[in-house]
């Protein structure tokens, strides 16, 4: 996948770039696999705004993805690869044997015609899926199951792969992108290979407007407001945040607080962690 850079026509286009989509085989997606997406703007069933700065943006359909891999031992090809609106990696559609059709995570290296299967005796290749029990150590994997039979939960993200260090008992130790060590059940499943559309992390947006078509809106500094609408607001000038840690719109501190809980189930699980 290339990088595309435009001339610079105008103030946005000269810091802009998109990619040139060489993977996407098909702008048609599959009707039986799409669902109506409906827009909530950051607001809870109460009408609440708990995520700020969302809305708008254009009119998307979801795309059923298929993260638990649960057809066994049945071969299924490759027939497109799509370009996915609710995720920054690109998605393949699977026809299996037996005529059914799934949408998969698409690997860095599969290709339309290619043959896939879910199965604990497949072969080691991107886009086949296996329990964490038949994956030789040292191999990247993606689409990783927390629990057996959820669905994978971690390694989802354009460019990203995890890769399996050690085999102990019943439990995987492996590396994560962010350099966290965790361990996972041993029949857990797993997709081997990096997602693909790695070159996602290179593009740069260019102007506001290309967010908003993505439903962000405008985020506004705290230092920038008045005293009545932020802690750090007010000041003659440009005025320090002026206490002991930066704070949210609410007085909570907004950098380095620690916010997991000391019983948390995951935290037995976690061999080493990120950063460390």
């Amino acid at each position: 996948m290339a990088i595309r850079v435009y001339k610079p026509t105008s103030p946005a286009r000269r810091f802009m770039s998109v990619l040139t989509y060489e993977e996407i085989t098909t702008n048609k997606p599959e009707k039986s696999l799409l669902e109506c997406k409906k827009k909530n703007a950051g607001r809870n069933k109460q009408g609440k705004i708990t995520v700020r700065h969302q809305g708008g943006g254009n009119k998307v359909k979801y795309r059923i993805i298929d993260f638990k891999r649960n057809k066994l031992d049945i071969p299924a090809k490759v027939a497109t690869i799509e370009y996915d609106p609710n995720r920054s990696a690109f998605i393949a559609l699977l026809h299996y044997a037996d005529g059914e059709k799934r949408y998969i995570l698409a690997p860095l290296g599969l290709n339309v015609g290619d043959t896939v299967i879910s199965s604990a005796t497949a072969d080691i290749k991107p886009g086949n899926a296996l329990p964490i029990s038949a994956i030789p150590v040292g191999t990247l994997i993606h689409n990783l199951e927390i629990k057996p039979g959820r669905g994978g939960q971690m390694v989802r993200s354009a460019g990203m792969s995890a890769q399996l260090m050690a085999k102990e008992g019943q439990y995987a130790q492996v590396r994560l992108p962010s350099g966290e060590v965790r361990k996972v059940p041993m029949n857990a499943m797993a997709t081997i290979g990096t997602v693909g559309n790695t070159d996602h992390e290179n593009v740069r947006i260019g102007k506001a407007g290309r967010k908003r078509h993505m439903g962000v809106r405008p985020t506004v500094r705290g230092v920038v407001m008045n005293p009545c609408d932020h802690p750090h607001g007010g000041g003659e000038g440009k005025s320090p945040v002026g206490m002991p840690a930066p704070v949210t719109p609410w007085g909570k501190v907004a950098l380095g607080l620690k916010t997991r809980k000391h019983k948390k189930y995951s935290n037995k699980m976690i061999v080493k962690r990120a950063g460390k």
